[in-house]
């Protein structure tokens, strides 16, 4: 029997074990890969532990929700979405659902990079009507996906880009990555809607990746500041770092143009996505996080390894 080495969950929150696993076998529609480079995402340990939407009902299973791959022909490719097994040597894919990688990419920058950058670059391609020009407010711009949004914002034309987020050291860093302006949010919430107001009164898209208490916070400053309260704007729920809910006024609703919506699995046309578009911005460098290499061999140790900022944990077999 043809075996292959694989990260094994074996009981929800725990680390994976390295295991010696049967080869999946490909058959219909379905292609056997290569597996050359897998990130640690947060949504990867998430949905491994059990407590995510996404999560597998059934023990056990091999973890990875994306991954970049070589298929057959010796193309690369990136693959991805629950359940994708990517944690392994080898695993199966869809070729519908690949996404073409530039030749020279590297693997490893690709892995740690794509799913941090997808969620920004996912909402304004398939979620929004964002256009160049248009000003962008991302709500917790100073961890990796928000930092990534900066970035995304700024190279799909973006007008003017405001970050905010608690480290004013992360903060500054936004600055150098193209953000316009930077909000600080502090304990001092009066303060903290002062500098929102002032800054943010007027942006078209929010890529609010804290939700929670910092939302509340946000929408009520900003569309009570807005100068024309019919012009749209659309706030898009990524990630819910500061909480999983929200209270938003009724009247901010019915008094502004304000359109709240979410990107996340099962609320996106993939096909609108332009993911090798993504896939050429990393490539060329525009955007791209570091790579933190570790061995499949060694993954119950990298799997509780916290990466620095600008950095992310990507595993090779």
């Amino acid at each position: 029997m043809e075996t292959i080495n694989a990260a094994l969950i074996e009981a929800f929150g725990e680390a994976p074990r390295y295991r010696t696993l049967a080869a999946p076998q490909a058959g219909g529609h379905h292609e056997l890969v290569d597996v050359l480079a897998v990130g640690l995402h947060p949504v990867t340990r998430s949905i491994a532990s059990g407590q995510h939407y996404a999560s597998p009902g059934a023990l056990p299973f091999v973890p990875g929700m994306d991954g970049v791959v070589r298929r057959p022909d010796g193309s690369l490719a990136y693959v991805g979405g629950p359940g994708s097994a990517t944690l392994a040597e080898r695993t199966l894919i869809d070729p519908d659902d690949a996404v073409p990688l530039p030749a020279d990419i590297d693997p490893a920058v690709a892995a740690a990079t794509m799913n941090p950058a997808m969620s920004s670059w996912i909402a304004l391609h398939a979620r929004v009507p964002f256009a160049p020009g248009q000003d962008v407010l991302v709500l917790g711009s100073t961890g990796t996906a928000g930092s990534m949004a900066v970035k995304v914002a700024r190279h799909l034309g973006a007008g003017r880009v405001v970050a905010a987020g608690r480290s004013r050291e992360r903060l500054e860093q936004n600055l150098a990555d193209g953000a316009d302006d930077i909000v600080v949010l502090s304990p001092n919430t009066d303060a903290t809607a002062a500098a929102l107001a002032e800054t943010a009164a007027n942006v078209d898209v929010a890529l609010d990746y804290l939700w929670g208490k910092p939302a509340e916070l946000a929408v009520r400053a900003i569309v009570t500041a807005r100068t024309d309260h019919a012009r749209l704007l659309d706030w898009v729920h990524i990630g819910a770092a500061a909480g999983s809910t929200a209270t938003i006024d009724g009247a901010a609703l019915r008094s502004n143009a304000l359109r709240i919506s979410g990107s996340g699995f099962g609320s996106i046309d993939m096909r609108r996505a332009n993911l090798p578009g993504l896939a050429a911005a990393i490539a060329s460098g525009a955007v791209a996080i570091r790579p933190r290499i570790a061995s499949l061999r060694d993954i119950t140790a990298a799997w509780g390894h916290r990466d620095e900022p600008g950095e992310r944990t990507v595993i090779q077999p």
